[in-house]
């Protein structure tokens, strides 16, 4: 985990501001890449994470973008988001994108989850111990939480997404123990930070096999709560 991860900077917003890039340029946990770099998976090519900047609503472009991304070997995809409707949220993952911030992040923020990113799955980043308060909420875990906050009990959450009650339980319990809280007002304050989507009644159930046993998704949602 000490060489730098690179950072590919995709359909960077004019209204970006100068203090993310710089903070992006000068971390030294990171480094800077240009399109002129890929393709990667050269011998000695350490992680890269593309963030890539999404406009308000998930274009086909962009999402076809993405998915053109994600034939780099060794480069995963952080979608930094303005808001996140579900059907949105569904497409990202779809496309192959392996995580979402919100473009309202901190500097540091965002190059945290960079990192975290790019070694998800190493030894040392396992080892560093539980994730704080509302950090590192899988895509499902997202989806579950906005039935949640509108006060779903877990057999209607089931019903809605397809999967089995014993599934959507054990997302809850990571629920509460990445955000601290089980408390409705807390879950539904959560769902808002995120910018997740209100569920209304005319939304209809997922149609589609249990995921029951399967949590192997990597991707991380940076929430940004606060305690």
């Amino acid at each position: 985990m000490n060489q730098a991860v690179g950072v590919l900077i995709v359909d960077e917003p004019a209204g970006l501001g100068p203090v993310l890039r710089a903070f992006l340029e000068h971390e030294p946990s990171l480094h800077t890449l240009g399109e002129a770099d890929l393709p990667l998976g050269g011998p000695g090519t350490g992680s890269v994470v593309a963030l890539v900047f999404l406009p308000e609503t998930a274009s086909k472009s962009a999402l076809a973008r993405i998915a053109a991304l994600k034939r780099h070997p060794n480069l995963r995809v952080l979608v930094a988001f303005q808001s996140l409707p579900a059907e949105t949220l569904r497409s990202l993952l779809e496309a192959g994108a392996d995580a979402v911030v919100a473009q309202s992040a901190t500097p540091r923020e965002i190059s945290a989850t960079i990192v975290r990113l790019a070694h998800a799955g190493d030894a040392d980043t396992q080892a560093a111990g539980p994730a704080e308060a509302g950090d590192g909420l899988t895509p499902r875990e997202a989806e579950i939480l906005r039935f949640l906050s509108a006060g779903f009990s877990n057999k209607e959450v089931a019903r809605r997404l397809s999967l089995s009650v014993r599934t959507v339980e054990t997302h809850r319990l990571n629920l509460r123990r990445k955000t601290q809280t089980g408390r409705l007002k807390d879950l539904v304050c959560l769902a808002r930070q995120l910018g997740l989507a209100p569920v209304v009644e005319s939304e209809t159930p997922r149609q589609g096999k249990s995921e029951s046993g399967h949590h192997g998704h990597k991707a991380i949602i940076e929430t940004m709560a606060r305690h």
